[in-house]
């Protein structure tokens, strides 16, 4: 579907999505496989070693047999620990304006505190390098000043050099899909069919895919006025 949505050519957007495809491995390996940028959510309890960790070169031990594989010194833990244990990189940031917490205050700022850290998922089915290293990615983690712990956990392929606010920004862009979902199905009225036809279904989703397209489009329009 990912494909299909930029076959027509243009650069690609950067995957978002919710821990039900972020936490499966499969899902993550695939996008970048085809090469898709991602933040997608995930839970605290993911296994993962610092990014820092290197597999390191087991002896012999001067017995026969196959010469041993790297491997790391210590047993993966968790983005929940290992977040914890970062606890001292956590800042403030502000990722955008305007929220529905603050009716009648357009300008109220959306912020929160993060930590951005570097980590290597440790699942069994992520390729190693040569070396035995697992590939390195961002962990995001939203940690509340009024929260003991991380409250939501990110991975993130995107560049070492991305800046914590625009993986913040990436990760909390999922409100825009629910936001345009609740247009399409009660302003629109995707969910006001009833009838009992493939074709009545159709053209009734059609038409209300293609209002949501077009109100996009107004909203998206320098030239459109602000409504008063």
């Amino acid at each position: 579907m990912l494909e299909q949505a930029t076959a027509v050519g243009g650069a690609r957007p950067v995957v978002s999505a919710d821990a039900g495809y972020g936490d499966n491995t499969t899902f993550r390996l695939e996008l970048e496989s085809r090469d898709w940028q991602y933040v997608v959510a995930v839970k605290g309890t993911t296994s993962c070693y610092a990014g820092d960790d290197r597999p390191a070169t087991r002896s012999l031990g001067g017995g026969p047999g196959r010469p041993p594989r790297s491997a790391c010194p210590v047993p993966p833990a968790n983005l929940r620990q290992v977040a914890i244990a970062s606890a001292d990189q956590v800042r403030q940031v502000t990722w955008r304006q305007g929220t529905r917490a603050t009716t009648g205050n357009p300008d109220a700022a959306m912020t929160s505190c993060f930590l951005a850290i570097r980590v290597r998922p440790a699942n069994r089915d992520i390729p190693r390098a040569g070396d035995g290293s697992l590939p390195e990615c961002w962990l995001l983690a939203e940690w509340p000043p009024q929260a003991d712990e991380p409250t939501d956990y990110w991975l993130s392929n995107l560049p070492a050099d991305t800046p914590i606010k625009e993986l913040v920004r990436l990760a909390k862009i999922r409100w825009r899909v629910e936001h345009d979902y609740r247009e399409l199905k009660t302003g629109l009225g995707l969910d006001h069919f009833e009838g009992r036809s493939w074709t009545g279904w159709h053209r009734h989703v059609t038409l209300a895919a293609l209002a949501q397209a077009f109100c996009t489009q107004l909203r998206e329009d320098p030239k459109v006025p602000a409504p008063g």
